[in-house]
């Protein structure tokens, strides 16, 4: 063997062990082993560096732990900190503590659109919570008996006791039709909880590990928990008008409509789904740049309704939508 030769094999060798060590070392995986062992300082310890360099699976760890007082002393400021990092980060659990806990403390402006991600996903008690907040007309959103019914009915559906309960109080207040086209939006949130989060399209590797979270849950979780309170005792208004198509304003809110490896495929997938749907005519497409992936939204609504329902047309049309906040 030359020495050319020696030299090359050689930085093989160590390119090789240093990939193996990499592969065996994974400090948010070694602290939810050690949660689970009951280990809980050291799983503090694990996760905080990579919390701090924006792990979102770290971060909702951490976020756990504060909520708990496991490891560290319960503070629910820091736990709603970490969860919101990691939320930003699309992090589906820290979304759904993250718009609970905004509720829990009354900011429910704040909480819906991080609920509105909960329902989308199929979330019970994101669906719950937000279902009786459009029943109520609570958090800024304008009232909507057919959707909240729809969403209460996906929640009772899942086994929710407190979503069966507040379907009943439900049922004596809003009028037969608006039930039916209420049950007739539950089927289709239930066609669309089958397909794809994301359009075939995306090829990248998600940037948010799936290291599995501790088994313990917050308060807000557990069973017998109640979220929302139940609707008003107050006699139905008259059912209203249907709203007209909503249309970009040069309002902050967005909604998006997938995350692409490439920015080309997510101005292809906009192109093809922008003449389908009426409102995305007079909308301004955005590519954001998130680690790995690019995210294509469009905007600017004036509100978390008009976004919401700009996001229904979409998934009429066959597209995936969440609305996003400003």
């Amino acid at each position: 063997m030359t020495l050319r030769q020696k030299t090359i094999h050689a930085g093989l060798l160590a390119m090789a062990m240093t990939g193996a060590a990499w592969a065996q070392s994974n400090p948010v995986k070694d602290g939810v082993d050690a949660y689970q062992r009951g280990d809980y300082k050291i799983a503090i310890k694990d996760w905080q560096g990579p919390a701090a360099k924006g792990d979102a699976d770290a971060q909702f760890n951490l976020g756990q732990a504060y909520r708990l007082g496991k490891g560290v002393p319960t503070d629910p400021t820091k736990a709603e900190d970490w969860y919101r990092k990691a939320a930003e980060q699309g992090h589906f659990q820290a979304e759904d503590n993250y718009g609970r806990m905004l509720f829990e403390r009354g900011q429910r402006a704040q909480a819906a659109p991080w609920l509105e991600k909960s329902a989308a996903r199929g979330d019970p008690r994101g669906e719950l919570i937000l279902g009786t907040m459009l029943f109520n007309g609570d958090g800024g959103l304008q009232k909507d008996w057919s959707r909240a019914y729809a969403l209460v009915v996906r929640a009772s559906d899942s086994g929710l006791s407190q979503a069966s309960e507040t379907r009943a109080d439900m049922d004596k207040y809003i009028p037969e039709d608006q039930r039916k086209q209420g049950l007739a939006l539950a089927r289709q949130y239930a066609a669309d909880a089958h397909r794809a989060h994301l359009p075939p399209a995306v090829t990248a590797t998600p940037p948010i590990r799936t290291t599995p979270v501790p088994p313990s849950q917050v308060a807000a979780n557990r069973p017998g928990t109640s979220y929302a309170p139940p609707p008003a005792k107050a006699s139905p208004p008259p059912k209203p008008a249907a709203a007209p198509p909503p249309r970009a304003s040069g309002g902050a809110w967005r909604v998006q409509l997938g995350a692409f490896s490439t920015e080309a495929r997510a101005k292809s997938q906009w192109q093809s789904l922008s003449p389908k749907v009426a409102t995305l005519r007079s909308a301004q497409p955005y590519y954001v740049k998130a680690g790995a992936i690019v995210r294509l939204q469009a905007g600017g609504f004036a509100s978390s309704a008009d976004a919401s329902r700009a996001c229904a047309e979409v998934k009429r049309a066959g597209g995936q939508c969440l609305p996003v906040a400003p």
